[in-house]
């Protein structure tokens, strides 16, 4: 069999993407972010869909040209099915059902969080290629997972969040700090100039795998509060302390979980993924897993962090060479399990 190009399309939230790909090597990866919904606090439904229906044909032309390849060479259409927001998908999906009627090519439907996982397997996204079985810890602004990787079509989740991803927590622990939308990379950013001993919030305590991060956004509003009262420009004084406070708190959060799924499964080969995957204190904290728990850690590169369609282009060539195919009557689905 001939090395397939695939031509991925990502829309489940508010980044229109297309990425072509040739194997595992990625040929172009374009993405149009919509900014519209820094104006709002967090992403608008009904904005996003718009604006992914205005974004889709430039991004597709775009990744086509960078590419350097004709329509015509196009093997297959990878699309993001969900999870995701209903009319996102929708836009993605329709499109692609389009083109892969047009072009007389096969259809292929894409789980995004298996995207994200499987972003590894892209030739250039890690210094070293990932080995299977792995662990993977998948942290977003929608998702937060730890999920057991025997290969690239069997996978188990083995703990996930009961309300807020670490994402949202940034997000809206960033809002009460005054920082505009998307807050995570702001709060990453000032940490570096912050103590990160100086306050205290509360730690979540569940049992098992399972994740929680509404108690520490809860923390730090009372926590907030509190202070604001006695000095209403605390904030504003404290920033860089209390959001490095603040990453701290939810990247312990996250590592507890995961050195306790290492200790479970006795899997040495560890991975992330996902938007907060870029997280520089998280990073950090994987890196340090391989002194101190003896294992093989993969973080990729940063453009295969966030929503993007390479790694919807990359699940989408190996379902090609597995013929795994959808048909026309495939419907997206805003829930969505691996």
């Amino acid at each position: 069999m001939k090395t397939p190009i695939i031509l991925g399309i990502e829309s489940s939230c508010d980044d229109t993407s297309a990425a072509v790909i040739w194997g595992r090597k990625v040929l172009s990866n374009a993405v149009a972010s919509q900014k519209i919904h820094e104006n709002y606090g967090g992403v608008v439904p009904e904005l996003a869909s718009r604006a992914h229906q205005q974004n889709i044909i430039p991004v597709i032309h775009q990744a086509i040209h960078e590419a350097n390849i004709r329509k015509n060479q196009i093997d297959a259409i990878a699309f993001t099915r969900g999870p995701g927001l209903l009319g996102s998908l929708l836009v993605g999906a329709s499109f692609a059902k389009s083109l892969s009627m047009s072009l007389q090519v096969p259809l292929i439907e894409v789980n995004h969080m298996q995207g994200h996982i499987l972003a590894h397997l892209i030739e250039d996204a890690d210094k070293e290629a990932v080995s299977f079985p792995f662990l993977c810890l998948t942290v977003s602004g929608g998702h937060t997972q730890i999920v057991k990787v025997i290969n690239a079509f069997d996978m188990e989740i083995l703990g996930e969040t009961l309300d807020d991803a670490a994402g949202e927590a940034f997000d809206k622990i960033g809002k009460l700090l005054g920082l505009n939308y998307p807050a995570g990379h702001l709060i990453d950013k000032l940490a570096k100039s912050g103590d990160e001993n100086r306050f205290a919030f509360a730690q979540p305590k569940l049992d098992g795998l399972k994740f929680s991060f509404s108690g520490i956004k809860t923390s730090v509003l009372y926590f907030l509060q509190k202070e604001i009262q006695k000095n209403p420009d605390f904030v504003q004084e404290n920033l860089n302390d209390l959001c490095a406070s603040v990453q701290k708190t939810i990247v312990n959060a996250l590592m507890v979980k995961l050195k306790s799924a290492i200790e479970q499964t006795k899997i040495k080969n560890v991975a992330i993924a996902g938007g907060v995957s870029a997280n520089s204190k998280l990073r950090e904290k994987i890196k340090e897993l391989e002194v101190a728990h003896g294992c093989k850690t993969f973080i990729p590169r940063f453009e295969y962090t966030t929503d993007n369609a390479a790694m919807i282009a990359i699940v989408g060539s190996l379902k090609y060479e597995k013929g795994e195919f959808a048909d026309l009557k495939t419907v997206v689905s805003a829930r969505y399990g691996i």
